[in-house]
């Protein structure tokens, strides 16, 4: 059954044309209504934000579980699957959307170290950040959209499935051990190209990304922060769509998993953009689990008959998330923030 794909995109086209419609549509709200005027997001409303885009993937996760349920035990293509077991497979499916949403989660923490640097950097004000962080979250999901493409073709192959399980295990290994590198943002090679073509503003304009100022045309600090935040993206996913694919071979569960974490990344950045340094050693623990996840797509699968269990990840991966964030808010007691 692991060599199966359960939800092919030749069959669930719709399904899939139907989700990224769903996340259109949330965007055009959260945008063009409740952050239609620029203004700076509170606590109280990233929480509530926060709380909104968890449920929402929560309720998907629960869905899923119960149409996959019906699916496979009404379906005669799953049923002539030999030992196929359609109460298994449903939660099978459940737990893979979650053990994925929550890697995909807490990666995006390093997401907002780089955020919070970035904005501090180019000087860029709260109350303009959500449109930069829209805007980015935007471009995010259209370059995972495309790396998941190519992953779910690539994975096919043995030899590209182990290539990834090495490369998830040294990334562990250097987040781990190699010396933290500050984040430049002048010094980035695409940085620097953009500005040969475009002068760059010293000040802020309102929400405008590019003005244009006696026919000449510039770039503004929010439209070079923009851009760095999706450079920072497409080099974070290169790790994160690998590490899901070592839970699920599903591009369906991997696509949706991935994007509604994304979508709850604004909200997640407001949230914690003031505490990040309480969580400086959950990068410890972000290692660990890429150390595992790619044990489990290179050795581990196999060793189990081709299927590492799924609960099993979960309890491993949410435990050492956990510890790892219980031991920073530990070390870090008594900071200033």
């Amino acid at each position: 059954m692991q060599n199966i794909i359960l939800f092919p995109f030749s069959e669930y086209w719709l399904f899939y044309l139907g989700f990224v419609l769903f996340v259109i549509f949330l965007l055009a709200l959260d945008l063009g209504v409740f952050h239609k005027s620029a203004h700076e997001v509170s606590f109280k409303e990233s929480l509530s934000w926060s709380i909104v885009w968890i449920s929402l993937a929560l309720i998907f996760n629960y869905l899923l579980y119960v149409y996959s349920g019906w699916k496979f035990s009404t379906d005669e293509k799953y049923l002539s699957i030999p030992n196929f077991n359609p109460e298994v497979a449903s939660k099978q499916v459940a737990l893979e959307f979650l053990t994925g949403f929550i890697i995909e989660k807490t990666l995006a923490i390093d997401n907002i170290f780089v955020f919070v640097v970035v904005f501090n950097f180019f000087a860029i004000p709260l109350k303009y950040q959500h449109r930069v962080l829209f805007l980015g979250i935007f471009g995010a999901l259209i370059f995972r959209t495309i790396f998941i493409a190519l992953g779910a073709a690539l994975i096919q192959y043995q030899f590209i499935v182990i290539f990834f399980g090495v490369f998830l295990i040294l990334t562990g290994f250097k987040i781990l051990f190699a010396p933290e590198k500050p984040i430049e943002p002048e010094k980035n090679p695409i940085v620097k190209l953009f500005k040969k073509f475009f002068p760059v503003t010293s000040t802020i304009e309102n929400q405008k990304l590019f003005i244009k100022k006696d026919n000449v045309i510039y770039a503004t600090p929010l439209m070079i922060a923009l851009l760095f935040i999706e450079i920072s993206d497409i080099i974070f996913a290169v790790d994160s769509v690998p590490a899901i694919f070592a839970i699920t071979k599903e591009p369906f569960i991997v696509f949706t998993s991935n994007v509604f974490a994304i979508l709850g990344l604004r909200a997640l950045y407001f949230m914690l953009a003031g505490v990040v340094n309480k969580f400086k050693y959950l990068k410890y623990g972000l290692g660990i689990v890429l150390i595992f996840v790619g044990l489990k797509m290179a050795w581990l699968n196999e060793l189990f008959g081709g299927k590492f269990p799924i609960s099993i990840s979960l309890i491993i991966i949410s435990g050492i998330i956990t510890i790892s964030i219980l031991y920073s808010i530990f070390k870090t007691r008594g900071e200033k923030q």
